[in-house]
């Protein structure tokens, strides 16, 4: 694809949280915490969807039905309070985690209406709300914000899943918050709990839980994984957290999940408990001390996008007077390198 020339800015709905690209490299889709922006290559604003009284995290094209989906979460903790103090309090919400699903052919025009406008259905993610409202935030579980689509572990030639990771909060105190947590779910079986999300009387339709649950131990980070992004000539899984504050991990602000490798059932470091474990790509970095491999690239936790080939687009976010923007920047990804700019 053409190398795109990209630079939003002046958004006032909040910093980028995540990027996606159509399979015919049209449009890149950005969403900025609580608004959906649709653009070409070359930055000009085709449309906008807002409305949103939650928080739009990482977003994820689906190759098969031409949508794009995006973690969206509603609560009252800092996150969730600042959101709706910057929509002058005007709604309140029931906490509640949910798939957002966007038809992107209908964004045509700016300021279009998530609700009123027919283009958003969500499906509500009842495995989540069930650890996020256990006692001290089971795995500390913040909600949810990385999302792609990708194979079986294991399975690299089966049909793609949703991956859901959680946000996981940053507390040095505890250990059984080391590992990222990622929920998979058969795309089709969501299909039938979508609905149109009234954000005054939320639904619940959704799944009563996920198809697979995984543990990647990994370190406390800062709010867990940012962004989630699979790239097919890899087999890997790429996730951007912000760093954890843990002095017994390396704290590295990139993880590659490998997914060449079949999970394994087994005791989780820290948890005493038993779980589906996915395992860290040998590469990047390594810290012998935790046996984590990491990768330091200050890229990806405000949107990163594979092309498939080993190519990726980068938003590299910036605040002015003017506003949140972020420019988007081509790289290419190669194992003893990392990621270099094209």
């Amino acid at each position: 694809m053409k190398k795109p020339n990209v630079k939003l800015c002046g958004i006032n709905t909040g910093h980028i949280q995540g990027i996606a690209i159509d399979k015919k490299r049209e449009y890149i889709y950005y969403s900025f915490t609580t608004c959906l922006i649709k653009t070409d290559l070359y930055g000009n604003i085709i449309g906008s969807v807002k409305g949103l009284a939650g928080h739009l995290g990482c977003i994820a094209y689906n190759y098969d039905d031409g949508r794009v989906y995006g973690s969206l979460e509603f609560k009252h903790d800092k996150i969730g309070a600042g959101i709706l103090k910057g929509l002058g309090n005007l709604i309140d919400v029931k906490d509640g985690f949910y798939v957002a699903i966007f038809d992107v052919e209908k964004i045509d025009r700016r300021d279009m209406d998530a609700e009123k406008d027919g283009i958003m259905t969500a499906v509500f993610l009842d495995e989540v709300l069930r650890d996020y409202e256990a006692c001290g935030h089971r795995y500390g579980c913040s909600g949810i914000d990385g999302m792609t689509f990708a194979p079986m572990a294991g399975d690299l030639s089966s049909k793609k899943h949703l991956y859901v990771a959680y946000g996981v909060y940053s507390d040095t105190a505890r250990c059984d918050n080391d590992h990222q947590v990622l929920l998979r779910y058969d795309v089709d079986e969501l299909k039938k709990y979508e609905r149109p999300l009234v954000q005054t009387d939320m639904h619940r339709c959704g799944p009563s839980k996920c198809d697979g649950k995984y543990f990647v131990y990994t370190g406390n980070t800062n709010f867990g994984v940012q962004n989630l992004e699979y790239d097919e000539k890899t087999g890997l899984i790429f996730a951007a957290v912000y760093p954890g504050q843990k002095n017994n991990f390396p704290n590295y602000p990139m993880f590659a999940i490998d997914m060449k490798k079949s999970s394994e059932y087994g005791s989780l470091c820290g948890i005493d408990e038993k779980g589906e474990k996915l395992f860290l790509a040998e590469i990047g970095k390594y810290d012998e001390k935790s046996g984590v491999f990491g990768i330091d690239f200050p890229y990806g936790t405000t949107g990163m996008a594979s092309l498939s080939d080993g190519s990726f687009l980068f938003s590299r976010d910036f605040r002015d007077e003017n506003g949140w923007g972020t420019d988007i920047a081509l790289y290419e990804f190669d194992e003893e390198k990392g990621f270099v700019e094209k």
